[in-house]
């Protein structure tokens, strides 16, 4: 017996198998769809695992934003407001996870490495049919699945936002012009507290120093405009670098690679790898 399962019917049941799989497409009838698109405000029952393999997505909580470049995983604890930006991804796939089965994953939003195992897994498991009842070798699958992303690393691309108004203040105006090259004395003085405030706040808030919390941004600025295919003269320009050489200096210090490998070389699985993939149940 073979079912259709869309992406909001399958974030909202909360009956049925611990872990449902979609496959996404840039395409207006892919049930997890891409492309490059804004999601506004929502929430699912289910706790949701999402990646793409190009492009970038682009999560807004309560708690902060955070990153998905290509070849890693965002998880959204079950009930959790979110808002998405999507940013030139043409595949993808996303889990669905009963609120029961999601006791055992983070209580907040995280991003999590992909492994090749964890990436398998998710690709013969969206190619099942549709069955509430799994069999022993799709549940010893499941299993392991939900071990893989439970176990994951986790990777440092948040961008925390604080709760305090005074610095709220600051955060959302450097995040309105991320160039803008005014020192933390100077911010204090605009936003009327002294320095020593501000610093503090940065850390008590955050986590993060000030210069920190600024490159955090800086970086995910740059991460969404070469995720669209924009030049990196450009993004180092509007970045306000001096040259686009350090600009490519502090991505290789902070991804480890330059700009243009580090979005060819996570996006390494190909359009017929999810050619005729349906939403399936797990």
């Amino acid at each position: 017996m073979t079912h259709h399962i869309v992406e909001v019917e399958a974030s909202e049941l909360a009956s049925g198998p611990q872990l449902i799989v979609v496959s996404g497409q840039d395409r207006a009838d892919s049930d997890f769809r891409l492309g490059t698109r804004e999601i506004d405000v929502h929430s699912h029952l289910r706790g949701q695992f999402f990646c793409v393999d190009s492009g970038l997505l682009h999560v807004r909580t309560e708690h902060g934003s955070w990153l998905l470049p290509p070849q890693r995983a965002g998880w959204i604890p079950p009930g959790l407001p979110h808002r998405v930006s999507v940013s030139g991804a043409h595949h993808g796939w996303s889990v669905f996870i009963t609120p029961e089965a999601s006791q055992c994953l983070p209580d907040r939003p995280c991003v999590i490495g992909i492994s090749e195992l964890m990436r398998a897994l998710v690709l013969r498991a969206v190619t099942w049919s549709v069955q509430v009842q799994l069999n022993d070798e799709q549940a010893r699958v499941i299993a392991v699945l939900l071990d893989e992303m439970r176990s994951a690393p986790h990777q440092p691309l948040h961008l925390p936002l604080p709760s305090d108004r005074r610095l709220l203040k600051v955060t959302q105006a450097i995040l309105a012009k991320v160039s803008d090259e005014r020192t933390l004395e100077e911010w204090a003085t605009w936003a009327g507290l002294s320095p020593r405030t501000l610093s503090r706040l940065f850390r008590s808030e955050t986590a993060c120093s000030f210069s920190q919390w600024r490159q955090q941004a800086r970086l995910s600025h740059a991460l969404e405009r070469l995720a669209l295919g924009e030049s990196v003269a450009n993004v180092a320009d509007a970045l306000g670098y001096a040259s686009p050489s350090h600009f490519i200096a502090m991505f290789k210090r902070n991804f480890g690679d330059s700009p243009a490998h580090y979005f060819a070389q996570r996006a390494n699985v190909g359009e017929e790898n999810w050619a005729g993939l349906a939403t399936c149940w797990t």
